[in-house]
């Protein structure tokens, strides 16, 4: 008699049992509607061990979520804000802002697939937004592309899953090859970060992301739910100066207000990665953003003039219009 896989609060499943109880899992949840505890009593499971379960299969497409607004796009919107902000497109995803960031992720997913020419080289960053892309770009967007990281790394987060490897997903997708920039986002100290923009590894992957044709980035916000804060890069007193001189988010991680102007030159000096001086050079600059925390993050980064592409919520769009000429 066939012995019944071990499960313990820290082994699943490795063979071919564990396709099944995603299976099962998935259907439970998606199709009977059941809470994380029915499902973790009737399998004998936990709840962690059920999360993760139903995490790995989207992650492997066994479960395909897929949100289809009435319309895709939001012309008029889209008009108004490309003419006021002098964008090359905007991509506006209508409905209500509690869509979140998966509608927008969809949209941006099908955007970068149709590019044409397609890009031979493309920068990317991270984080949930960008994993959200990452998980929505259709199998063979590309062919052979060069996806290089534009911004350093951060340390692993509890409960933040797939943070870091956007960049492996898009090349994984596009037939081709990830370069990683294997530094810290930002470090203790200017000479630190001169010193590893320096090192011929590091300084290769900055002169390749800096040759991109497509450069897509997601804004970051301020305060608790800072990536950069809670992975430790920046320190919760330096979170609170950031605050207190009107910064209301990030841009590849240099810290702008909503004039976007750079709020902190020393911690500036400290981010390593392509500077917003670099963006100017890029043929094509994309800025996702998604939810009421990125209103602020995305007025300013408009008002740079150096995104000019920008996929959002109609929210959003509406939020930067409404201040454009706020003074």
């Amino acid at each position: 008699m066939r012995e019944e896989p071990e499960r313990t609060a820290n082994r699943l499943p490795v063979d071919e049992s564990r396709d099944h109880l995603m299976v099962q899992i998935a259907r439970m949840t998606y199709q009977q509607d059941k809470t994380l505890t029915d499902i973790a009593a009737e399998t004998g499971l936990n709840r962690w061990q059920v999360s993760r379960l139903l995490q790995e299969a989207r992650d492997l497409g066994i479960v395909r979520i897929e949100i289809v607004p009435r319309t895709l796009r939001h012309p008029e919107l889209e008009t108004r804000l490309a003419r006021t902000f002098g964008l090359r497109d905007a991509i506006i995803v209508p409905g209500p802002a509690e869509q979140g960031v998966d509608a927008v992720a969809q949209v941006a997913g099908q955007y970068l697939a149709q590019i044409k020419p397609r890009p031979k080289t493309i920068g990317v960053s991270w984080g949930r937004t960008m994993g959200a892309v990452a998980h929505w770009l259709p199998p063979d967007w590309a062919d052979g592309v060069s996806v290089v990281q534009i911004n350093g790394t951060v340390a692993p987060i509890p409960g933040i899953a797939h943070h870091n490897d956007v960049a492996e997903t898009f090349a994984r997708k596009g037939k081709g090859r990830m370069v990683p920039l294997p530094v810290p986002a930002i470090v203790g100290e200017r000479l630190t970060r001169e010193v590893l923009e320096k090192d011929r590894i590091v300084a290769d992957v900055l002169r390749l992301a800096r040759s991109a044709e497509v450069l897509a980035f997601s804004l970051g916000i301020v305060g608790e739910g800072s990536v950069l804060m809670r992975s430790g890069n920046i320190l919760k007193s330096e979170m609170a100066g950031l605050m207190k001189a009107g910064a209301v988010g990030d841009m590849l991680g240099h810290f702008i207000n909503r004039r976007g102007e750079i709020v902190d030159a020393e911690l500036d000096a400290r981010t390593i990665g392509l500077s917003l001086g670099d963006l100017r050079r890029c043929d094509r600059v994309i800025g996702i953003a998604a939810g009421p925390e990125k209103h602020d993050v995305s007025l300013g980064a408009l008002r740079t003039g150096l995104i000019n592409v920008l996929i959002a919520d109609e929210a959003t769009a509406l939020f930067a219009l409404e201040h454009a000429h706020d003074r």
